[in-house]
Order: structure tokens, then C-alpha cells, then sequence
């Protein structure tokens, strides 16, 4: 665990990476594959789980997912709208993906002199695990087709997954050293390197590193919207374990110390918010699936919390979420279909910055 002060003027000193919780023009999705990895047997049950994340956020922003081709978009929009999802806050766009993880390979927005600006960060399948050359040319694809409206869009050389990185708003990006230095994603570059990478695209200017915290099932090499998240500059939510039989406990304990011992940009300590863990849910094989409240995602007046069928575990994190966002309202989103291939409701959007979107 570290940070790093900017020492000199960044050569993208105009540029902000805004927190979740500023204005928003929208949310995107991927919207599953007819073929999707989830298989005909899962994909009801995961498409209910969307389509109602969609619809409650299509009563706060627009909605903007990709689909197939036409007749996906006709079938997503009617059932977003069967649950409840206001109609004319959606956008279906036709663009070929390969999954629905859009946290991961739509675009990242920063405002630059005010205005915003997406990076096309490279996504390769987190670390080469997965087939990803679709979902790579995703937002190029968008944004050629006008999705974006006029916002300008740059590619950059560099791998990065947004469920890897939390902005403050104010300069500071929290991060994991598991995923970011992992060597499947930008082999060869050292952390000093990857560092600069990140000042220099994001305009950030201290990174605060978290070396421990784990999530069994977990497939990213350590998702920090997994693990720890801003709700404020001054508060972080993070994954907890308080049974020390549990096979999370002692990983989750040195992350807690970690985050115990980080500073704020006034070099107080943080306020920290533990999430409890909800009750272990395994797939077919036995194999236990991560679940994670700190998958939460911010929209304009709500935060929309997954939920995983743990009545006390789910009343817990939606009390502690009140309590972090006291001005918005907290919405529990069935997400059980969803950690099946290993994301929850964070994983599968993007939030687009107001003026972001057309």
C-alpha cells in the first residue's frame, strides 16, 4: 500500500477523472449474446437480473445498450419496459460483443478543460483468459456510430479495466497491485511505468496501491470494485469478513489494515464503511462464486446495491449504503445470475459523465 505525489506539472494537467457519484448522461450495457457464456439454461434468469438494473436506472438517466442487431434491440427494449424501465430513456445500438462485462471494455470518460473526453483503453480478455477482439472494438464501434454525439474519442496503448480503478474526483485513483501489475495485462512495464501511464491519461495525481484482498471466484486478478470503493472523498466502502473459519478472512483483515492506514488528501484518515459478506453461493461444480456488495453502482439521485438472496447480509449492506449516501436512494437489484460468470452489477455497466452521451 502507497501512494505517489505528483511531483511535476502532469502533461495532461487539464484532465479529471470524475467520480461515479458526479452528473451522469447515461449507463451503458452490453446486452448478453444469444451463444452468451451464461448458456440458454442461465440466460432468462441473467436477463430478468439486466433488465431490471435497467429499468431503474431508465428512471434516473438514459440507458444506452448494445445489442446483436435490430431484432436484440427490440427484444431487450420490450423487456427492460415489461420491468419497468422507461422507454424513452433508452438507446439500443447494433454493435457484435463478446460478453456483457462493459465495465471493462466501454470507455473510460475524463473531463478535459471541463468537457469530456473518452479513452479507449485496450481490454484483452483480463489478462488473455477469454476471447476479446469483439468487445475491443466495442466503443470505437459506438462512437462511430454516433452513440457518443459529439464527444471526441482517444484510443490509448495501454491495458486498463475500469472495475480496476476508483476515482475520488479529486486526483486520487485507489487500485490493486494483483490486477494492474498482473503481467498478462502490459507486459514489461514496471510499476513506476504504469504509474506515469495513469497520471498521464487520467490526470491523476496520487495512486493509493492495496497488495492484499481477494475474492474466491474471482476472475480479474483483483477488482478493486470488488474489494474497496469511494462513496466520498473521504469514505471508502470495502469488503469485510468477520468469521475467521471463512476461506476470505485473513486476505480481507490485511486489506482492512491497508485501507486503515491510508490518508486522504489532507492526510486524515479515511472513513471506512466495512460491507459484510453475504452468505457463500457456489456453481454446479461446487466452486464458490464472488459475491460482493461493493459491486454497488452510483446514478444521478440513487445507488443500486446487488443483492444475493441473504436476507440479513442484504439488509446489512443496503443500511451501511444509506448511511454513505444519505441524499440518494438505495435500490436493491437481484444480482444472484449475474456472479454465475464471476461480475456482479458494477461490472456490467458503465457510467457515462453528463455531456458524455448524445
Amino acid at each position: 500500500m502507497s501512494y505517489i505525489p505528483s511531483t511535476t506539472k502532469s502533461r495532461e494537467a487539464s484532465r479529471r477523472l470524475p467520480a461515479e457519484w458526479a452528473p451522469q448522461s447515461g449507463v451503458m450495457f452490453t446486452w448478453p449474446r444469444s451463444d452468451c457464456a451464461w448458456g440458454p439454461h442461465q440466460l432468462d434468469a441473467v436477463e430478468r437480473a439486466l433488465a431490471a438494473a435497467a429499468a431503474a436506472i431508465s428512471r434516473h438517466e438514459a440507458v444506452l445498450v448494445s445489442c446483436e442487431n435490430e431484432a436484440h434491440c427490440l427484444h431487450v427494449r420490450t423487456l427492460i419496459e415489461a420491468a419497468g424501465g422507461r422507454g424513452g430513456n433508452l438507446r439500443c445500438r447494433s454493435v457484435p460483443s463478446n460478453d456483457v462485462w462493459v465495465r471493462d471494455h466501454g470507455p473510460i470518460t475524463v473531463l478535459e478543460d471541463g468537457a469530456p473526453l473518452l479513452l479507449d483503453f485496450t481490454f484483452n480478455g483480463w489478462g488473455g483468459k477469454y476471447p476479446a477482439a469483439l468487445d475491443n472494438r466495442l466503443t470505437r464501434e459506438l462512437h462511430a456510430g454516433g452513440a457518443f454525439g459529439q464527444t471526441p474519442l482517444d484510443s490509448v496503448d495501454l491495458v486498463l479495466e475500469g472495475g480496476s480503478i476508483e476515482s475520488d474526483g479529486e486526483g486520487t485513483l485507489l487500485t490493486t497491485t494483483r490486477c494492474l501489475l498482473d503481467p498478462g495485462r502490459n507486459p514489461g512495464l514496471s510499476r513506476a511505468q504504469v504509474e506515469n501511464r495513469l497520471r498521464d491519461t487520467l490526470g491523476v495525481d496520487r495512486i493509493l496501491w492495496l497488495e492484499h484482498g481477494w475474492l474466491a471466484g474471482d476472475d480479474t486478478d483483483g477488482h478493486i470494485d470488488m474489494l474497496a470503493r469511494f462513496c466520498s472523498p473521504d469514505t471508502i466502502a470495502y469488503t469485510a469478513c468477520d468469521d475467521p473459519a471463512d476461506e476470505h478472512h485473513e486476505e480481507l483483515a490485511a486489506m482492512a489494515a491497508e485501507l486503515v492506514a491510508l490518508r486522504d488528501r489532507e492526510g486524515r484518515p479515511y472513513r471506512l464503511l466495512p460491507l459484510p459478506l453475504p452468505a457463500a453461493r457456489h456453481d454446479d461444480e461446487g466452486e464458490r462464486l464472488p459475491a460482493s456488495y461493493a459491486n454497488f453502482l452510483i446514478v444521478n439521485g440513487a445507488v443500486l446495491v446487488p443483492v444475493y438472496d441473504d436476507p440479513v447480509a442484504d439488509a446489512a449492506a443496503l443500511e451501511t449504503l444509506r448511511t454513505a449516501f444519505p441524499d440518494r436512494v438505495i435500490e436493491a437489484v437481484p444480482a444472484l445470475p449475474l456472479i454465475r460468470q464471476y461480475g456482479s452489477l458494477h461490472c456490467a455497466t458503465m457510467q457515462l459523465p453528463l455531456g458524455a452521451m448524445a
